[in-house]
């Protein structure tokens, strides 16, 4: 039961990491991309710790990469894992695992698209 409570939050935390990464570095490079600059600065005036954030970026690219990496692990381990023998719980133990899965796509999605608008688009325009 501990281990599809792991599994579970460990998709949540991935995804809580990798919207971070969105936040603090791909949503200024997409605005600034969009021409949306106004935008920028009226939300940096609004939010400064954009600007403080924004400065470990690498460091906080790096660190949701390691906690992407270790969901993953976690993830492909509980695929090998038995559900239990009873239909409801046999149920509910399938249904955790794909949305475990279904978080953890969807944050590799998010980061993979913060990191192309942080570090790749800039060098192209």
């Amino acid at each position: 039961m501990s281990n599809k409570k792991e599994t579970s939050r460990v998709g949540i935390i991935s995804l809580l990491a990798s919207s971070t990464t969105l936040i603090c570095c791909a949503l200024p490079a997409l605005l600034v991309t969009l021409g949306a600059g106004a935008t920028l600065a009226s939300l940096t005036t609004t939010f400064p710790q954009l600007i403080v954030i924004s400065q470990y970026k690498v460091s906080i690219s790096i660190g949701t990469l390691l906690i992407l990496s270790i969901a993953g692990i976690y993830i492909k381990k509980a695929e090998s894992l038995p559900c239990p023998i009873d239909p409801t719980l046999r149920n509910i133990c399938l249904k955790t695992r794909k949305r475990s899965k279904v978080l953890f796509y969807a944050s590799v999605i998010i980061f993979l698209s913060a990191s192309f608008f942080t570090y790749l688009l800039p060098g192209y325009i």
